[in-house]
């Protein structure tokens, strides 16, 4: 894991769950990432994909998913 480093935001802290297979309506086990910033980013519905790092995971984003990321920090001014 990297931690803070340039170019990177800190969006807040995520609700992380090991979601079990017929519990709370799950059709198979998952893992939940929670955070309401996020589906500024990530509408619901939406699909990216995920990888593999050292120390935890990164998100890909498509086009349209780094425009708004890029856009909602510009708005904030922390880009």
């Amino acid at each position: 894991m990297s931690g803070p480093g340039e170019g990177k935001i800190k969006i807040g802290k995520a609700n992380v769950y090991l979601h079990l297979k017929g519990k709370s309506g799950a059709s198979v086990t998952h893992i939940d990432i929670e955070l309401d910033d996020l589906n500024d980013i990530i509408k619901p519905g939406e699909n990216s994909y995920v990888g593999g790092k050292t120390g935890g995971v990164f998100l890909g984003l498509k086009k349209n998913m780094i425009e708004r990321a890029e856009n909602k920090f510009k708005e904030k001014n922390r880009l």
